[in-house]
């Protein structure tokens, strides 16, 4: 069965009141003139609703970059998911590296925010991936394996049609670095792998798995046809329209 394509813009600790709006405009316009793939935007916390009145209705997914578990309470500084959803968030990252190696978070606390976003009924990013050292050290796969298992942990299957797997190699992040299409394509297809022994092989069939580090137009076609790869979660390019079209554009073209 063919996966719909998804392409989804981390826009990090960047744009403001001015330059969020604009931006997704842009994104707006390249969603609107490539209906085979599925976009949405990651936005800061402030500008989530500045955001969201510029992309109205259209084809242009919001998203939040992070969420706390607990739905309300004395958690001084978290946002949780009945207050995104108040600003119109229909998906949420979880797992991001910079989450997990700036900012500490555990799997175990990854998980509880992915079972959090899922039962809030959103879509869930779960982001993965190994270090620079991890991948010299051969354990690629295992990481991956470990936090895809610990991320899915009391997920069901029904669950999964509202996951997307985004796999980061942190050494690609930010750096200009990317894996070869043919190294992306086999950790792509590990992951694959590891959910259908998690659940089933239909199951690993639907769920889609997308790039993320460093993925820009001059990559984003070799990158995004390969079989196993569903799509991308973008960083730096995500930032410019005319950068982050092209790579819908490719997205779509791929036909999942």
């Amino acid at each position: 069965m063919p996966r719909t394509p998804y392409v989804g813009g981390n826009w990090k600790m960047n744009t403001d009141r001015t330059t969020g709006p604009a931006l997704a405009r842009e994104v707006a316009a390249s969603a609107k003139a490539n209906p085979g793939c599925e976009v949405a935007v990651f936005v800061p916390f402030p500008y989530l609703s500045a955001v969201g009145e510029a992309i109205g209705s259209g084809p242009v997914a919001l998203g939040a970059q992070d969420c706390y578990f607990e739905p309300s309470g004395a958690f001084t500084g978290e946002v949780s998911l009945g207050m995104l959803k108040d600003c119109g968030v229909s998906a949420v990252l979880t797992g991001h590296s910079e989450r997990r190696h700036v900012l500490g978070e555990t799997d175990e606390l990854i998980n509880r925010k992915t079972l959090a976003v899922l039962e809030a009924g959103l879509t869930c990013v779960l982001c993965i991936g190994e270090l620079l050292e991890q991948r010299e050290a051969g354990q690629t796969d295992a990481v991956n394996e470990r936090q895809l298992r610990a991320g899915l942990a009391g997920v069901s299957k029904a669950q999964m049609g509202k996951i997307v797997v985004a796999y980061e190699p942190v050494w690609a992040i930010g750096t200009g670095k990317v894996a070869t299409p043919a190294d992306a394509q086999a950790a792509h297809a590990r992951c694959r792998g590891v959910l259908a022994d998690l659940f089933d092989t239909p199951t690993a069939g639907a769920t889609r798995i997308i790039y993320g580090g460093s993925l820009k137009p001059a990559n984003a076609v070799e990158l995004l046809a390969q079989p196993d790869i569903d799509g991308g979660l973008v960083g730096g390019a995500s930032l410019k329209g005319a950068d982050f079209g092209p790579i819908i554009e490719a997205a779509a073209a791929s036909g999942g």
